[in-house]
């Protein structure tokens, strides 16, 4: 079997797929990738499904020795910097890794999380039904250090290329009310989507701490209920926190809004100190949203990118008629 043995990661690198789906009635946090469409574009460049388990690499990176090889990596996430052995990888392309070959995304330039992909996925021993893993708990697993040990699935060699990659929408963070709106001033919406919001320094996986005016809800006692990621929870010192992918299934803070599934993604790769809008949305529109996003990530397409096409016709010296007939039409 193939593996990866990491050489150097900052904070933060962790194994994630697409979730621990059906847990949280017990208590179970779904954890998972925090770019969903990021991850799904790695996976489909190597071959992989899109919820497969991959690498979410944080801002300064990581790199990783294929210890047994060949493998085929490929990366995701907005701006991340893919080499092999110091030659750089385009977005939208897989490449071959041999055995011995350093693979590293070395920043993250356009965002928060990147995601290296390997063909055959990230193969662990799944706990619950994924291979996420959820920091807080350690279910899955926890960060990873210099010296771990990834094995790697089986899976084609063959390079890939995506002729589009598809990016997240842009403008305002949408939201819809919250099951405690009441607990707040009337105005307290207005005021939500009024602001300027800032990412704080504390903001991870768990959840995005905002700093902005005062959000304060009146001073009854709340039994806990179930919260999910994307709940804008807002403790007694009236700065709100919304919710991520390890979020806890419980909460005991009253909740004003809720941020819509499809924009969940393109918060987390707000990075800290980034100012935001929020906007208010109606289900509906939250409903279409979630079903563009799922539409997109089912139609990811990634060709291999040895194939005939108008590009390569342009480039060959067809005018004269003299051609290679010997050559590898296939050829990268």
């Amino acid at each position: 079997m193939s593996r990866l043995v990491v050489e150097r990661c900052a904070p933060g690198v962790s194994v994630q797929d697409g979730g621990r789906t059906g847990w949280r009635r017990y208590g179970v946090s779904t954890a998972g990738a925090m770019d969903r469409l990021a991850l799904a574009v790695a996976n489909v460049l190597v071959g992989n499904g899109p919820d497969c388990a991959a690498v979410e690499v944080t801002l300064a990176g990581a790199r990783f020795r294929v210890a047994e090889g060949p493998v085929l990596v490929a990366v995701g996430g907005p701006g991340a910097v893919l080499s092999v052995d110091g030659l750089k990888i385009p977005q939208g392309a897989s490449a071959r890794a041999d055995t011995g070959q350093m693979v590293e995304i070395s920043a993250i330039l356009g965002g928060v999380y990147g995601y290296l992909a390997v063909a055959g996925g990230i193969a662990l021993p799944p706990e619950m039904g994924s291979r996420s893993a959820h920091l807080r708990s350690g279910i899955g697993g926890g960060l990873l250090t210099p010296g771990d040990n990834l094995p790697v699935g089986r899976g084609a060699l063959t390079p890939r290329a995506m002729d589009q990659i598809p990016a997240h929408t842009s403008g305002a963070i949408r939201c819809i009310p919250g099951p405690q709106e009441d607990w707040f001033a009337a105005d307290a919406l207005d005021l939500l989507v009024a602001a300027d919001w800032q990412i704080d320094m504390r903001s991870d996986r768990m959840g995005r701490f905002l700093v902005g005016p005062r959000l304060a809800p009146d001073e009854r006692s709340m039994v806990s209920d179930g919260v999910l990621p994307g709940s804008i929870q807002v403790p007694p010192a009236g700065q709100p926190i919304i919710l991520m992918r390890d979020c806890q299934t419980t909460g005991g803070y009253p909740k004003l809004a809720t941020v819509i599934s499809a924009d969940l993604d393109r918060l987390a790769q707000l990075p800290a100190g980034a100012n935001f809008r929020l906007a208010l949305v109606e289900r509906a529109d939250a409903v279409a949203a979630a079903q563009r996003l799922a539409h997109t990530i089912a139609g990811l397409v990634a060709h291999p990118s040895g194939r005939i096409d108008s590009r390569r016709l342009l480039s060959a010296n067809l005018i004269d008629g003299m051609v290679d007939a010997t050559a590898d039409p296939f050829s990268v």
